[in-house]
């Protein structure tokens, strides 16, 4: 039986904007990390480190005495690997992406579809063994079990990989790959460096005895994932079919049709009334892909910025710079800075900076609450 949507509640841009922050955890701070988790669905990890890892960066606006490093010592433990009965998160790519993210226990069986079909599908990056990987494999495996956490560089084995994406030896395509199959997963890292083991020691029993969720399942999953991840945004025709009995339409001139979590309905209901004091509490630096901004069309609607993450851009290409930082101050996105972190010599620099005219102050702030954020100057 079809799902009646309710009628979409018209909100303004300014309206929308306050719903945003207020559901995005950019005014009020969580309590906890396992808070954001449970709120957002994940958060998303990168290696890149200009002025911060792009987790550190969105969790930072969003918890009051968030450290740099902190989500992956919940993940994985302070100084060795948690007990795997402990684990209350890991880390893995979204089914249908190569995103790498940290996940709450309860995604388990949501992955165990993408990672069957990765197994059985060619790619050299995450797809099925090659036949010189199917043969190593095994030795991998057993070095795992008999060694507990291990890195690509600890197992002697000098053959060379395909290259992608930074892979140059066959024990670390295999360990890759074996990784997006679902049959080791990241037990904690060590400088950035990844460190493997065998699920059954790194996620608790009662989770891995589940079974996978059916093609349907993880198909609402996903488009609930998404929801809770942007919490206001544009649903494809079989996504909204996923989750019609989930959303609220939400209609903002100038927007395509948005929608949004009927769980956040009291912030729809206060937005809708002209709730709209109380916005982002001071002007701070976002993350690139901070949730606020990941989805273009939604943030060229509401704030009238268009900002593009352009670390892979050619730098002949860039228009804000390679890190290049959109600034919100009050409920305004008004421009980016390109901060530089010179852990030697304890500074941060700002390579470049584009503001609108009266907000070089808020810049200036932003900065030097960045530069705490990294105990730098």
């Amino acid at each position: 039986m079809k799902t009646l949507l309710p009628e979409p509640i018209k909100l303004s841009p300014g309206h929308a904007r306050w719903f945003a922050l207020h559901a995005l955890g950019l005014v009020e701070a969580h309590a906890s990390i396992a808070g954001v988790l449970a709120h957002h669905g994940y958060v998303q990890i990168d290696p890149i480190n200009v002025c911060g890892r792009m987790h550190d960066l969105i969790l930072r606006s969003r918890l009051s005495e968030y450290r740099e490093g902190d989500l992956l010592r919940f993940v994985h433990g302070e100084s060795a690997s948690l007990a795997a009965e402990q684990r209350t998160a890991f880390e893995h790519h979204l089914p249908s992406t190569g995103i790498l993210v940290v996940l709450e226990n309860s995604a388990w069986p949501y992955l165990q579809v993408a990672m069957r079909a990765r197994s059985r599908r060619a790619g050299a990056w995450s797809g099925k063994l090659t036949a010189r990987e199917a043969e190593l494999a095994p030795r991998l495996l057993a070095e795992l079990s008999a060694r507990g956490p291990l890195g690509s560089d600890m197992i002697d084995d000098p053959r060379a990989g395909v290259r992608t994406w930074g892979t140059a030896t066959l024990v670390k395509a295999t360990l890759q790959k074996l990784f997006f199959h679902g049959r080791i997963l990241i037990a904690r890292r060590e400088a950035g460096r990844r460190l493997y083991d065998l699920p059954e020691r790194v996620l608790p029993a009662a989770v891995l005895r589940q079974g996978a969720a059916s093609p349907d399942e993880v198909a609402r999953w996903e488009t609930l994932l998404k929801l809770r991840q942007r919490r206001l945004t544009p649903l494809k025709r079989g996504e909204l079919a996923h989750v019609a009995d989930l959303v609220q339409p939400i209609r903002v001139e100038g927007a395509p049709l948005l929608y949004a979590l009927r769980s956040d309905a009291e912030l729809i209901e206060r937005a809708a009334g002209g709730i709209t004091s109380a916005g982002a509490a001071s002007a701070r630096l976002l993350a690139p892909l901070d949730p606020l901004i990941y989805d273009r069309t939604v943030t060229r609607a509401l704030w009238g910025f268009d900002y593009t993450w352009e670390v892979y851009t050619s730098p002949l290409r860039r228009r804000r710079g390679y890190y290049a930082l959109p600034l919100l101050s009050g409920d305004a996105l008004v421009g980016h800075v390109d901060p530089k972190a010179d852990r030697k010599a304890g500074k941060l620099q700002a390579v470049s900076r584009e503001v609108k005219r009266g907000y070089t102050k808020a810049a200036n702030v932003a900065l030097k609450e960045l530069a705490r954020f990294l105990e730098l100057r």
